[in-house]
């Protein structure tokens, strides 16, 4: 029997991505609803009532009225908005951090995808404190470079428009105010006691990111240098499909520079570990609409229904 899939939000680019996905797959059965009626809020609880699994895709506000819309206790919601990230009784959409995690997810009826900045962060920071290595109360700083593609459709136009301002041919550093909607997640599910410094920038490439956390060794619960964390990422990850820790004598980071669109298009994740014995930077380097989004959302379907985890995924 094929699972009954309703993707709420199907027009903007994350929706758009599921959908494409799950084209080639034999077991979905997409539910659609009648374009007229997409933003009707009796036309989507019956869609979320008629799915056995519903993607939300939708900006938070519009997230939390069809929670509010699943009347059926048993009705599967999985959340790629910001809107249940942190709130409790929700499972937060990352399975390779621990064995809770995983086991939430696949025995959870309300699940939250990971922001995509979130995904890089939280894959560096939350083993390093749960191994004991970095303090909670570490000044935590970081910076990441992402496509455009993770700003949304009127960003992308603007991106691809022949009329473009020519700022848009540059990176551009934006959260100035350090209010990025991403904060309280990397923040809450790392444990940390301080809301990390966080800069990112969107730069004139379509899709792909590199997150990167910089730490000073002496500052770390105990000696640590580039190749040894990476011993440790390694570990930490061991057998974890979807995350890649690279060699100390990688020949991406021996190149000396680490491309935002590195690994666009694959659904993994990729952990380096740079520097020296003083200062270590450690980065994460993934698509913002892989790991980062839509792939990461049909990872955490795939382990609801028990499936092959990566199926209808590029591994």
């Amino acid at each position: 029997m094929k699972t009954k899939i309703f993707i709420d939000g199907s027009e903007g680019t994350t929706g758009l991505r599921i959908y494409e996905r799950f084209q080639k797959r034999d077991d979905i059965e997409l539910l659609h609803i009648s374009p007229e009626l997409r933003k009707d809020p009796e036309e989507r609880k019956k869609m979320i009532h008629a799915s056995d699994i519903t993607f939300l895709c939708l900006p938070d506000e519009a997230a939390r009225e069809s929670v509010a819309l699943a009347e059926k206790e048993n009705a599967v919601i999985i959340d790629t908005s910001t809107a249940h990230r942190t709130q409790a009784g929700w499972a937060y959409g990352f399975p390779e951090l621990s064995d809770a995690h995983k086991t939430a997810i696949r025995d959870g009826r309300r699940i939250a995808v990971p922001g995509c900045y979130a995904t890089g962060f939280i894959s560096l920071v939350y083993p390093l404190i749960a191994g004991g290595i970095l303090p909670k109360d570490y000044p935590v700083s970081c910076l990441a470079i992402s496509g455009y593609s993770g700003a949304g459709k009127k960003a992308i136009a603007a991106y691809e428009s022949k009329d473009r301002p020519k700022e848009l041919s540059a990176g551009r550093e934006y959260a100035l105010t350090q209010q990025h909607k991403h904060l309280k997640e990397m923040q809450k599910i790392t444990g940390l006691v301080r809301t990390p410094l966080f800069s990112p920038i969107i730069d004139d490439y379509y899709s792909g990111m590199v997150v990167s956390v910089q730490l000073y060794a002496d500052m770390l619960a105990k000696k640590e240098t580039p190749e040894s964390l990476l011993q440790y990422y390694a570990s930490y990850y061991k057998d974890k499909r979807f995350i890649k820790v690279s060699a100390a004598d990688d020949e991406i980071a021996a190149s000396g520079f680490l491309a935002g669109n590195g690994l666009a298009g694959w659904d993994g994740l990729k952990i380096y570990a740079t520097g020296n014995e003083e200062r270590i930077v450690v980065s994460s380097q993934f698509d913002n609409l892989g790991k980062g989004a839509s792939g990461a959302a049909i990872q955490c379907m795939n382990i609801i229904l028990g499936c092959d985890e990566a199926k209808g995924l590029d591994l």
